[in-house]
């Protein structure tokens, strides 16, 4: 079965404008975008070069947000306005939301940040279950030193998986987070598959030397590449660790139905328009050995 494959819109190119992103999109093979926000000209744009919208971000939910805060007023008002998000991201068309739950208070504890989680979510997601919207959390740990992201390893997933079961709240599969973290990606899918949302096309490469030099810590005096914390970097699928001809294959049987999306990370291929492009194009050619 063939996969659809599409982007994450990096800086140099989102900078052009969405008509000339989604022009340049569709020269270059992909058949997906993802976008920070999402309306009736964006679907226009996207419909009039024969792309398909991919993961819309939730505006409440990227970053450090306030549906883990432990303010009851600033919770609930952004409850409000990502409801309000999903019913207008049904009524165009859009299915899949892409959710990065950092909380406000970056000291916040995990367990803390579960505990106001269960009684936040229940109430998003059953109004998911009425619009069709379906929630793909994103599995970057968050900010060094305290890594306060919620829905990135197992053991946080298996636990909001027994609070919430339904699958309009999943994950978005992306193997670049499990490979830094020392998680295995493929074991992963064997658990969690039947709770995949959305996937990412991003790799990470282990740099040994580096390793040696601050184990699993982020480096004290900086590391020596862009989108890395010292022993790993993150890559474009193909220069890193992952075998994605493994992946493909899993997914495949999984029954996932959604796209590949190219998220660039990468140092090489940042900076500059020509660089991103340039990431993306081969990405995409390394992707579609597998998934096309």
């Amino acid at each position: 079965m063939p996969f659809k494959i599409g982007m994450r819109i990096p800086p140099k190119l989102g900078a052009q404008g969405m008509e000339k992103v989604a022009a340049w999109a569709a020269e270059a093979g992909l058949d997906v975008i993802d976008v920070p926000y999402y309306n009736s000209e964006l679907k226009s744009i996207l419909e009039s070069q024969s792309l398909q919208v991919g993961s819309i971000d939730g505006a409440q939910a990227v970053g450090r947000t306030h549906l883990l805060s432990n303010d009851e007023q600033k919770r609930g008002e952004a409850v409000a306005a990502l409801k309000a998000q999903f019913t207008e991201i049904a009524r165009l068309g859009g299915k899949t939301v892409f959710m990065c739950l950092v909380p406000d208070d970056l000291t916040q504890p995990r367990d803390t940040s579960f505990e106001i989680w269960k009684e936040t979510f229940p109430e998003l997601v059953q109004h998911a279950e009425q619009e069709g919207i379906f929630m793909a959390l994103e599995g970057w740990p968050g900010p060094a030193p305290h890594y306060p992201t919620i829905g990135c390893t197992p053991e946080m997933l298996r636990a909001m998986f027994r609070e919430i079961p339904s699958q309009h709240f999943g994950v978005n599969y992306d193997p670049s987070h499990l490979v830094r973290l020392g998680i295995d990606y493929i074991r992963f899918l064997g658990e969690f598959g039947e709770r995949i949302n959305y996937c990412h096309g991003k790799d990470t490469e282990i740099l040994t030397d580096e390793l040696f030099e601050t184990g699993h810590l982020a480096a004290t005096f900086a590391p020596k590449y862009l989108f890395s914390e010292g022993s790993w970097r993150y890559t474009i699928p193909g220069s890193g660790e992952v075998d994605w001809g493994k992946v493909a294959v899993r997914l495949e049987r999984l029954g996932y139905q959604g796209p590949i999306s190219i998220e660039l990370e990468d140092h090489r291929y940042w900076g500059s328009l020509e660089a991103e492009q340039t990431g993306i194009v081969k990405a995409r050619v390394h992707l579609t050995r597998y998934f096309k």
